[in-house]
């Protein structure tokens, strides 16, 4: 059974407490890049199963969804200014 990323985290902008976030506004090159920094316009990443998903490795494993091109066909929007929404997060699958 494919488990989703909204199995394991959760996810919502203006999230102080989250793990870490991810730029959600941008061109293509920064959408779905994953940040230390809080900004309250990024979708913030907590991971809830942590006996099963390290916050860290996520993290890493955002740069490279990203980094690959991952968040392309999900973001919607303008030539110049894309989005990704909470909910295209929550469905990435894995395992």
């Amino acid at each position: 059974m494919n488990m989703t990323l909204g199995d394991l985290c959760e996810f919502k902008t203006n999230f102080p407490e989250a793990d870490f976030w991810l730029i959600r506004k941008g061109n293509e090159q920064v959408v779905g890049k994953p940040r230390k920094e809080f900004d309250s316009e990024r979708i913030g990443v907590k991971v809830v199963q942590t006996d099963v998903l390290d916050p860290q490795y996520l993290y890493y494993v955002f740069i490279h969804l990203q980094g690959s091109g991952k968040f392309i066909p999900l973001a919607h929007g303008s030539l110049r200014l894309k989005n990704i929404s909470i909910r295209d997060i929550k469905n990435i699958e894995i395992g």
